[in-house]
């Protein structure tokens, strides 16, 4: 525990479960989600584990109930109208994105496609502290008082201002005020090169976009991941 590069061991686990009605596939569901090995903090481990896990068992039982009665009734009514059926499609996908120095940081990306011109993904995500097994607010990153909000923000719409010039198209005409109106406290992870703040699918850009990050460095916000509790 004393080490300045504690980190966790890490199994991946997959769930797999096709849902069927009148034999015919309604929905597929796939997720693969990770497990953690703490051997010298069993408790932190534990938390950080049953918070996945309980994410985990939502989504399954909304997929297992909404979803799959969503998908019935949507084949019924192809049925009756003679169009083509689609199967749901469900993914839950973890993605480690740090994972020493004490911290351990992913998001979860949910996809779901419904028969549409095409599927969706909404991402969350979550960061711990590997020492007290507590989730890091953003606003732990910076000092008290500081106004970090504005800084992101601006850090943002700069780098908006340059991605833009080399790919017009790349986000909505309005992106620099759709940046500061979207931005959401819970929607950042951290990574080796600087923390990371994300957008949804089409909040500052178009579905082709896809989900916008911007990577803010760590030695910008004066702050860097450390073996050290949270305060």
């Amino acid at each position: 525990m004393k080490s300045s590069n504690f980190s966790a061991a890490v199994m991946m686990r997959k769930i797999k479960r096709t849902f069927s009605y009148d034999n015919k596939t309604m929905l597929t569901l796939s997720i693969n989600y990770p497990q953690i090995i703490l051997r010298h903090n069993r408790p932190v481990q534990d938390n950080i584990n049953r918070h996945i896990q309980a994410q985990v068992n939502d989504y399954y039982n909304y997929v297992a109930n909404d979803l799959y009665q969503q998908a019935v009734a949507y084949y019924k009514d192809t049925q009756k109208s003679g169009f083509p059926f689609h199967n749901y499609d469900a993914v839950l996908q973890y993605e480690i994105t740090y994972n020493q120095r004490c911290h351990f940081s992913l998001y979860r990306d949910r996809y779901e496609f419904t028969g549409g011109a095409h599927g969706n993904t909404v991402r969350a995500s979550d960061s711990w502290n590997l020492i007290d097994g507590r989730i890091i607010p953003l606003s732990s990153l910076f000092s008290p008082g500081q106004n970090y909000q504005v800084f992101l923000i601006e850090q943002m719409i700069k780098q908006a201002d340059s991605q833009i010039q080399q790919n017009p198209g790349i986000y909505f005409e309005d992106y620099r005020s759709l940046i500061a109106k979207y931005f959401n406290e819970e929607s950042y992870y951290l990574t080796p090169s600087g923390v990371a703040v994300y957008y949804q699918q089409y909040e500052i850009a178009p579905y082709a976009t896809g989900i916008v990050v911007f990577t803010i460095p760590y030695n910008t916000l004066q702050w860097h991941p450390s073996c050290t509790a949270s305060s």
